[in-house]
Parts: structure tokens; sequence; C-alpha cells
């Protein structure tokens, strides 16, 4: 039974929200900030222009970017009793509008010729860039694809594509005129004399051409869908805007919703332009702003005004300032740690005591700027046995790009003619690079945002290695790739409600109790290619976009919020790294983290000595060890047997390979330097806080039962 449509009591919505529902009928733009409650807005204001009389609930279209948020938009608009029907409100995406659209009215536009969706952009890009010469490998043509797509979205033509390019600072994979060239081509190959292949842009392409060019079909249209609602209207493209803009035709009746601040996806052609502009086009518009919060504490939406506050360029009048409904909550955590692992580790080690204290883990998220940085994070929820799920993307070790680097890395091991100086350490490392080079490695950072990935990844795995070699000087490749296979095998998540590991662009839209951004180091946040090699800002517009990007991560937090940052990539890295220009003048002087760190001397000019001749030691085995390579030493032939025998138990209870519980110079290591504590066993290098938790009783009873033992022998 359909449920009556009525006006919203007015206690369910507070004063600004109330206002933007009972505007009156005509251009309404809603500035509404995270967590403001915009879609409990809209979708209100929809039920009060029926309620009212002002216009039919089959005459309203909805439209949005996101299946999900249009689905959200449905359900919303269900319970207020105009959805589920053929005669109610119409939620959709722009490209589901279009597509509606369009099979109603090809004939009367087009006539008899055939069309059809296009499934696949891909093998099509790709024919046309052999055409053109130009290389087939996946990541080239996603990213001549991505050039495409933002050139169509923006409404350039393949041989305006040069000039366009330039002018908007885009990075494309190769010179823009060949990518001109791949741009027309795939264009023409889209066309036969069995009939047209349409992309989902020629969907908005030919629906706004349709009511352009054909009076009929814009008096049809025009006479069924009177009123028009965008949600999301910072990341409207001008092709979009072009299609709202024929469905309008000479009207107002329109109501946008968006936050300037939220603009993220400047490289797709979004552009907040006409969000911020509306008020010109529409002089007589209603403009409300939603600036009360009821997603965040107090503490929260206090850090999101600080961080957006100081950005620039924002225009006077649409600046919002949120303010927090909520009861207080805790402070938000800054901290800065000297590598990624101690990162990873520490935040590991946080989520579990949220999930002791009553957080759920499926209301917690690890935040990061670029897929890449997943992989730390993966490894240390893995090794406290948190369950987590990877968002927007595949795990590390899933990705295309990483498996074909370990099946690369595989054929290199099966080499005979590796130099020993190339097996361990250093060399090991060089070699994984030369391996690497092949597939995608290079020394500078490439163009083309797909190309950049695949890069990113690879370099990822080259850090690993380091931070491998630095704690295993004797690991080889065959030890390497044993310690990937681990890796990946044990990153199998269960398909259960898990912590989330996600991209800020993948988090948009989404909001948990406790959020940790990780990684807020300048270089990654704001990422190196707006920045200068003297770390100046070389692009000022992007810079801005990435300062919204931490706005978004900011805001997606309820009452946790922590950020964090790393001075090294790996463990003994160089701590060249600093905190986020974003957070200059944010974080606050009682915290821990107040100040940015000046890299460390290497222990202050002295470096560990040898438990056995006092001299300095050299080398990372000599380090773990304790004592030089030469040096004597007492090892205890029966407790390193007896370690062994209980790393093998362990790793085979675990399904892990042995080397993952302790490597072989650490058992050699705890038998000649037999620990008596967790602090003792602690200053034994590679034995971290987590495998202390983890291993530290066992091994302490185990070196204690020998050292009972061998004195019972002595009496």
């Amino acid at each position: 039974m359909m449920v009556p449509v009525s006006a919203p009591e007015p206690s369910a919505l507070d004063p600004q929200q109330a206002a933007a529902v009972r505007a009156p009928r005509g251009p309404v733009c809603v500035l509404a900030g995270a967590g403001t409650g915009k879609t409990r807005t809209i979708t209100h204001r929809i039920a009060h222009l029926v309620s009212a009389g002002h216009v039919k609930a089959d005459q309203v279209l909805a439209v949005t970017f996101t299946a999900r948020a249009a689905g959200e938009l449905r359900g919303r608009l269900r319970d207020l009793g105009l959805g589920g029907s053929a005669n109610q409100v119409q939620a959709r995406t722009f490209h589901a509008a279009a597509l509606r659209q369009l099979k109603y009215f090809w004939p009367q536009v087009v006539g008899e010729v055939p069309w059809r969706l296009i499934d696949a952009k891909f093998p099509i890009v790709a024919k046309a860039a052999h055409g053109e010469g130009l290389s087939s490998a996946t990541e080239s043509v996603r990213d001549l694809l991505s050039e495409i797509e933002w050139a169509k979205a923006s409404l350039i033509a393949p041989e305006d594509y040069p000039a366009a390019a330039a002018a908007r600072r885009r990075e494309p994979p190769y010179d823009a005129v060949r990518v001109a060239r791949v741009y027309a081509g795939y264009e023409s190959l889209k066309t036969s004399p069995e009939g047209l292949l349409l992309d989902f842009d020629d969907l908005l392409l030919h629906t706004a051409a349709a009511l352009e060019d054909f009076p009929a079909v814009a008096d049809e249209f025009r006479g069924r869908y009177r009123s028009f609602v965008v949600d999301e209207y910072q990341d409207v493209t001008p092709l979009q805007q072009r299609v709202l803009d024929a469905w309008l035709g000479d009207r107002d009746d329109l109501t946008v919703v968006g936050d300037a601040n939220q603009t993220i996806y400047s490289f797709t052609g979004a552009s907040p332009s006409y969000l911020l502009d509306f008020s010109r086009r529409f002089p007589e518009a209603t403009v409300v702003r939603l600036e009360r919060d009821y997603r965040s504490t107090p503490q929260v939406v206090s850090l999101a005004n600080r961080v957006i506050g100081a950005a620039r360029g924002r225009i006077a009048g649409t600046r919002l300032q949120l303010i927090g409904q909520r009861g207080d909550g805790p402070e938000p955590v800054f901290a800065e740690y000297d590598d990624t692992p101690a990162e990873a580790t520490a935040v590991a080690v946080e989520i579990k005591r949220l999930i002791r204290a009553g957080v759920a883990a499926a209301e917690i998220a690890v935040l990061y700027r670029i897929n890449a940085q997943s992989e730390p994070y993966e490894q240390s929820l893995t090794e406290f046995g948190i369950p987590y799920q990877v968002r927007g993307g595949e795990g590390f070790f899933q990705r295309a790009e990483v498996r074909q680097a370990v099946s690369v890395l595989r054929q290199a091991a099966g080499r005979e003619d590796l130099p020993e100086a190339a097996r361990h350490g250093k060399g090991l490392v060089t070699v994984v690079e030369a391996a690497l080079a092949p597939v995608g490695l290079t020394a500078a950072e490439p163009a083309g945002a797909q190309a950049r990935q695949r890069w990113e990844s690879l370099v990822a795995l080259v850090r690993l290695t380091e931070e491998l070699t630095a704690l295993d000087a004797n690991l080889d490749l065959p030890g390497l790739l044993g310690e990937l296979a681990a890796r990946a095998e044990a990153r199998h998540p269960p398909t259960v409600q898990g912590v989330t590991l996600a991209s800020l662009h993948a988090a948009k839209g989404l909001e948990w109790d406790a959020v940790f951004l990780v990684g807020v180091s300048d270089g990654t946040l704001p990422i190196a290619h707006v920045l200068a090699d003297d770390g100046s800002v070389a692009d000022a517009a992007g810079l801005e976009e990435e300062r919204r990007l931490l706005y978004v991560g900011v805001t997606r937090a309820r009452e946790h919020l922590h950020l964090s940052w790393a001075l090294a990539r790996a463990k003994g890295g160089r701590r060249s790294r600093r905190r986020s220009r974003f957070l200059n003048d944010v974080v606050p002087d009682s915290s821990p983290a107040s100040r940015i760190a000046a890299p460390k001397a290497k222990s202050d000019g002295v470096r560990p000595t040898c438990r056995v001749c006092a001299k300095p030691l050299i080398g990372t085995y000599a380090t773990m060890l304790g004592r030089c390579r030469r040096c004597p030493a007492e090892l205890d032939a029966v407790l390193l047997a007896a370690l062994e025998e209980w790393r093998r138990e362990k790793a085979e209870a675990m399904g892990v390979r042995e080397f993952v519980v302790f490597t072989d110079t650490t058992l050699t290591a705890i038998a000649e330097q037999l620990p008596a504590d967790d602090a003792a066993l602690g200053a034994i290098p590679g034995i971290g806080a987590k495998k202390i938790v983890d291993y530290g009783a066992d091994v302490i009873a185990i070196v204690a039962s020998r050292l009972r033992s061998t004195s019972q022998n002595r009496r």
C-alpha cells in the first residue's frame, strides 16, 4: 500500500535543513558540509514539493554520481512514500538516467541505425594505441583510456586535446599529439556498417544532443520531468552539466547540493565551479548553508575546520564552518614514527586496543593516499590476527603487477650466474631492482596514473626487500620469495566484517567510529607530483585538492581519529621524511608529535659495540648477534636445537614458514645472549613488541629451562 506523502515534521529538521526543505519552488543551492544531513534534507525537500502540490512525484528526477548513492536516495524516498514504482520519484546516476532516455528517444533521433553499449572500452583503445605504434601494455592502455575519458567529460574533441592538456597541466603517458591520435582512432573504431558502439560518455553526449537539436524530443522530455535534484554537485563535469542544462531548458526548478571542500575528482574533469557559481547563474536562487555536523565529535570537527581553513582560492560566502552537534570525544591523536613498519605496528596495537574496548572491527578504517601504501598495514593486521578488507582495490599481493613481479623474481631465482655478492643484503636489493626494471620499475616516477600505480607497487616491493635484508643479512632470493609467499598466503582475509583498508578516494561518502590516517607526510599527502624537487609548490591547484583529500579523511571519523607519519620507509632507513605541511599549525603544542623531528645522527655518532671485544659493530649480522663475526661466542648448541624445534612446531601450528617466527640469526643471538626477561629479549635486534607478545613467554621459558638444567649438571 502506498504511504501517503506529507510534509516532514518540523521537529525532524534543524533550522537550516528546514529552510532548505521549505524554500520556494525554483533554484535552490544547498551548501552542505560533511555529516550535516544532506541526503535527509534533499529527500525531505522532494517530499515537501510533492505534498505542497508544486510537482507530481513522477515529475521529479534526482541524480547523483554512484549507484550506491542512488540506492540510498531511493531507500530514503521509499521511507517517505516517494519511491519504489514507475509513478514515483526517479533517483538514478547521470549515466543510468541518460541510458533510459536514449533508449526511448533513439528511434526519433537516429532512426533505424542500431547501437550497442560497450561493455569494455579497453580492447578498442588498445587497438587504437597499436595503430599509433604505442604500447598495448595494460597500464599504458589504461592511462590512454583515462585521458580519453577526461577529454570527453570535459567536452574536448581529439583535435583540441593537446592544447587543453597543456593548459590543464595534464601528465599524459605519451606526447599529447599522439594521445590525440589514439583518441581519434578510438572514436573512429566505434563506427562500423553494423552500427554504432557507445561508451558511457556517449550516452550523455547523445542525450544532450537529442534535447538540444530536436525540439519535439525536448518538449516531450520536459513535459515528463519538471523538477530536478542533483546530489554531490561539486563533482559535476562539463559534460554532465551540459546534460543538466538540456534537461532544464529555460526552466529553473533545480535543487543542487554539494560541498566544494570535498572536491577530490578534478583529475576526471569534475569541477566545483558550477556549485560555486550557482547564485551568479540564478541570482534569485535560495542559498542555504548546512554546517551542523551530526556525524563527528566536536574534537574531530575542530580539526577538520583547521585543516580546510588554510585552503586558498575559495570564494567568499561559500566557505563552511562545521559545528559539532555530538557530545565530546577524545582529542585527535598525532604520532610520528621512525619508520613505516613501526607506524604500521603501532596502528595495529591501537586497533587491537579499540576492539578490546568494544569498538567493532567493521567500525574502524585505515586510510592512505595511494593503494601501494596498504602492504605494511595488511602485514601488521595479519600478525595481530585482526580481520580486514581492502576497499576499492585488491590486497597488495593480489594486485596484477605484484603477482607479475613475484613471477619475474622466481625466474631470477632460477638463474645460476648470479655472483655471490648479489645474493644477500644490498646485492639482493640490487638484483630485485634489476629484475623488476623490465616490468615497470624506473628511477623516476612515470607519467600517467595507471603507470604510476604500477610503479608505486614495484617500489613498495623493493622497500620491503630492503626492510627484510636489514633484519636478516643472510636473506637470499629464495628466502625472499618464501617470505613473500608466506605473507601472500596469510593475507586472504576471511569474508567477515573487519577493519577497512582504503585509499582516501575510495573512502569518500563513508564513515567509521575510528579512523587512522597514515602516511601523512610531505611527498605522500600532498602527493609528490604537486611539489617541485626542492619541496616548493609546483601545482597550486593540485596542492589544494590534496588538502581537500585530507579534509575528507578527517571527516570520515565519528569519534576516534589518529593521524600518523613515518620519517623513513624501512627500518634503519634514512629519516628524511617530514610530516605533511597541512599539519603545520594544526598539531597542538601539547602533542608529543608537535615538533618536526630532526634527522637523527646514527646513534649520535656512536655505533653499537661488540659485547666481547667492545669494538664498534659493522654490518647487520654483527649488530643482530651483538658481537663481531670473528669474536668467540659461547653458543649453547643444546639451547639452539631446542629453540629450532620450538620454532618448527610453532610455524607448523600457525601454517607459516619458520623464518616468519624467527630467523636463524635471531635464534643464534638468543642462544648466545640467554635473555632472561622481556627487556633482554627486546634488546636483540629484530625482536619487536609484537614478537615479544606472541613468543616472548615461550622463548624465556625455554632459556630458563636450559639454564636450570645446566646449573643442576654443574652441581
